[in-house]
């Protein structure tokens, strides 16, 4: 009797541990994963696993290393033994790394060296913020030096008033090594003040040692041309995007080979996101959005051959490919994830087309949840073109009850809505709070042919807001949704979307939520500091009378001429170091419903940028989050 009653206590304990559903306080306790490459002996993966901390508003990290074959991660406590620093020419006689350097006189003290306590900031050109900061006169520059203590650096872009790496984001992946180690090859984009505002045209350069002379090898491309590398065999290979001022456009794999650019992926129809050589020098790995996931590519290089290229999609199903970390064997290492766990490191067979997970971070914590449901849903757009829209429900899910809905806008507005993990935006967190999520890959979005993803631009409030409320309305006929209640949200141009909507949706929304969206799009371009964007998306500026598409964005597209048709409660958030959406968009937003007398709140972050980066204001973001749902929804 007492081993029938111990053994029915432990099912209930662990029937009661699986009824666990994710909250946003564990949320920020799950590691984050980042891989950092193979060892040296290629037989272990190195990765870091950065830990939030709530209570102290700050993020821990630790090293580990797990083998590529599968078993136990280790805790290491340096990784520089363990791996082989890139940033050594390959002859072992340079190092090469990059310092911020100061070229420019910005700030008051900088004209009037007495005024030492003054603040001011002097400008003649635009680029005067970036992302979440504010150019006080100083570039990154890339260096290089012998490799023994002591040893001077050596500036290759010594006097030039430019970025490499590139500001916000570039890191040390902006610069390599040729393969004879005589050169450094690295990614700038040599324009400066208004000219760098409106331009996308970055270049690889090569700077060579022995001459201290700079090559473009990219000039003829007018577009982006980042992320170099060179093939097994010795082949520049790097990404590139044609036109201009479209940060967005086609992203292609180009390799040079012979001095004859080949372009591997012209003929396919999809953009790629990173990519990695196969160790033979024959093939290329990348990764690419595809049908609402990011998914492992292949394509051949033939040299001068006149073997045809193919690309090739190797892995298929509900999860997101992601970093390329490396080769073991037949095994490629990559990480992996799903609208329900966050990233870990996986390895893909090639041959047997099979998976094995690596890291297990956060396993054991999903473990004892009771996780949410992601289907694909088809639908018929108002043009008739085949929409893919994830439709995510609650654990538990009962389809014989009713549940508040909410349709999520993406931002970008070309970002590709997959099975990604986001620790703000958290699918898997909303419908634990019993919401079933609408996520369309609406008009914009990679994964469906260029053609889909291009036509967004110049038409910001046309055809996509149609997608957005075809999405809505067909799932809104499944029973469970309960129709009096859905709700709208978004971020960016997401939040774009959202004011939009808010004018348009014809009382099918009962409550709005906007983070850092684009209120008023005069304004808009007045004050965002990547102007390109607004030129490209906006198809001019406001002052171009004749530009009828330009006008168009400046008036119908304008979220801003909507406002008398507002009649729900609305939410909006805001950063304060916000320069790509700046803080004028949420405060005209909020103002304007305000005088208008519609509920509404505004949720600042004054050290925020387009993003929610630290712990405890995370905490607050998804507490006033789900708390305006409860007061309005």
């Amino acid at each position: 009797m007492k081993k029938v009653l111990f053994t029915t206590l432990i099912m209930m304990s662990l029937n009661a541990i699986g009824q666990n559903v994710m909250s946003p306080e564990l949320l920020w306790k799950l590691g984050r994963v980042s891989a950092l490459g193979l060892s040296k002996d290629a037989k272990n993966v190195v990765f870091k696993v950065s830990t939030p901390s709530v209570e102290e508003n700050k993020s821990s990290s630790k090293f580990y290393i797990v083998p590529v074959n599968g078993g136990n991660a280790t805790e290491i406590k340096d990784t520089k033994e363990i791996l082989a620093d890139k940033n050594v020419s390959p002859d072992g006689k340079f190092l090469v790394y990059n310092e911020e350097v100061k070229l420019e006189k910005v700030l008051g003290k900088d004209f009037y060296p007495k005024l030492e306590k003054s603040d001011a900031q002097i400008y003649d050109g635009l680029d005067y913020r970036h992302w979440d900061t504010w150019n006080e006169g100083k570039c990154n520059h890339v260096f290089y030096k012998e490799n023994k203590d002591g040893a001077a650096g050596i500036d290759i872009l010594k006097g030039e008033n430019f970025d490499s790496p590139q500001k916000p984001f570039g890191g040390d992946e902006d610069y390599i090594w040729s393969p004879d180690s005589k050169s450094i090859l690295y990614v700038c984009k040599k324009k400066a003040g208004t000219q760098y505002a409106i331009s996308t045209n970055t270049d690889i350069y090569e700077y060579n040692l022995e001459t201290q002379k700079t090559t473009n090898r990219t000039e003829a491309n007018l577009g982006y041309d980042t992320a170099p590398q060179f093939s097994p065999t010795g082949n520049l290979t790097w990404l590139q995007m044609k036109r201009d001022g479209y940060e967005a456009d086609k992203n292609d794999i180009i390799v040079e080979f012979k001095g004859i650019k080949t372009n591997l992926t012209a003929n396919w129809d999809g953009t790629v996101d990173n990519f990695i050589w196969s160790k033979d020098g024959k093939n290329v790995f990348f990764v690419a959005p595809v049908d609402g996931t990011k998914q492992l590519f292949t394509v051949n290089f033939p040299g001068l051959t006149r073997i045809a290229i193919t690309v090739r999609q190797l892995t298929n199903g509900d999860f997101d490919v992601n970093d390329l970390v490396g080769f073991a064997g037949d095994d490629i290492i990559v990480t992996r994830n799903d609208m329900n766990h966050a990233p870990e490191i996986f390895s893909f067979n090639l041959k047997k087309n099979t998976w094995k997970q690596l890291s297990n971070v956060n396993t054991e914590t999903y473990k004892t949840l009771t996780l949410s449901k992601t289907e694909k849903r088809y639908v018929t757009t108002t043009d008739g073109k085949k929409m893919l829209v994830w439709v995510i429900l609650p654990p538990n899910f009962d389809a014989s009850k009713k549940y508040p809905t909410l349709l999520f806008c993406q931002g970008g507005p070309q970002s590709a809505l997959t099975q990604s993990y986001s620790f703000r935006w958290n699918f898997s967190l909303m419908a634990a709070k019993g919401y079933v999520v609408v996520a369309p890959n609406r008009r914009g979005m990679p994964g469906h042919g260029v053609e889909w993803n291009e036509q967004i631009s110049k038409d910001w409030g046309g055809q996509v807001m149609d997608d957005y409320l075809s999405a809505i309305d067909d799932v809104s006929k499944e029973n469970y949704v309960d129709k009096s209640r859905l709700g709208c949200v978004g971020a960016s141009y997401g939040g774009y979307s959202v004011f939009y909507l808010a004018g348009i949706h014809k009382n099918r929304f009962k409550t709005f939520i906007a983070h850092d969206g684009v209120f008023n799009t005069v304004s808009m371009l007045g004050t965002t500091e990547e102007v390109f964007f607004n030129n490209w998306d906006f198809g001019g500026a406001y002052w171009e009378k004749d530009n009828a598409v330009a006008q168009k964005a400046y008036t119908t597209f304008n979220p801003a001429t909507l406002v008398q048709n507002w009649n729900k409660p609305i939410l909006i958030f805001q950063g304060g170091k916000d320069y790509r959406v700046p803080i004028g968009q949420g405060q005209e937003a909020f103002q304007a419903a305000q005088l208008r007398g519609i509920k509404s709140r505004f949720v600042y972050f004054p050290d925020e940028n387009h993003w929610v980066l630290k712990p405890q204001n995370a905490q607050v973001w998804q507490g006033e989050f789900f708390k305006w749902l409860k007061e309005t929804l």
